[in-house]
């Protein structure tokens, strides 16, 4: 009996602390932005704060803040992203703007790291009962790690690489460094800076 409530608390432990992520879609042309600059009518509106679960301890862990912002270009010329628009912090710094295959990568779960759920795989899971003279002894014994330990293994997988596959495709489709803003229209992105905090953030036309 000892064993099956030992072998019991050791899989929700493991289960409760190391659960894979889903992602929810951000949807930059959705969010309700409170954050804005303006210079040179050009008009800038962000917004932090975008992830949860492991994805947010992923931006904690690397340093690294994921930023949905909102362009409309009010001016009387077209504009690219990176080029003629750049962000700056409050004190005139100049942001670096990271790739966003690189923040995909660097934010990314790991789908591997679950595979230590098939340390579960050994695991046997015995029944006893108290002999004529009064002793516990073992009568059977079932090989539940043969199903616990693959099973938790792949499921967290497949959801941690379904995640990565919506949180990839998301940043892809606003990926945008390097995109024209003509005058007159609004752009979205997603951007990933190198920042440990939440900074203000202001527009440079150049």
């Amino acid at each position: 009996m000892r064993c099956i409530k030992i072998t019991a608390l050791c899989i929700a432990i493991s289960t409760l602390t190391n659960c894979a992520s889903g992602y929810k879609l951000i949807a930059p042309k959705s969010i309700n932005y409170i954050s804005t600059n303006e210079i040179d009518n050009v008009k800038l509106e962000y917004k932090y704060d975008l992830l949860d679960k492991k994805y947010a301890k992923k931006e904690v862990k690397k340093g690294v803040k994921l930023v949905a912002i909102k362009i409309t270009n009010n001016s009387d010329r077209d504009l690219m992203f990176g080029r003629d628009v750049k962000l700056t912090y409050a004190n005139g710094s100049e942001i670096y703007v990271m790739e966003n295959e690189k923040v995909f990568k660097t934010l990314k779960q790991s789908p591997a790291s679950y595979l230590f759920y098939l340390l579960l795989t050994p695991m046997n899971l015995y029944t006893s009962e108290t002999s004529s003279r009064g002793y516990q002894e073992t009568t059977s014994s079932f090989p539940i790690g043969l199903i616990l330990g693959p099973g938790l293994a792949g499921g967290h997988m497949i959801a941690a690489s379904s995640a990565n596959k919506k949180f990839k495709t998301e940043m892809l489709d606003y990926n945008i460094n390097g995109t024209e803003i003509k005058k007159g229209e609004t752009k979205y992105g997603l951007i990933g800076i190198k920042a440990d905090s939440f900074d203000s953030l202001k527009l440079k036309i150049e």
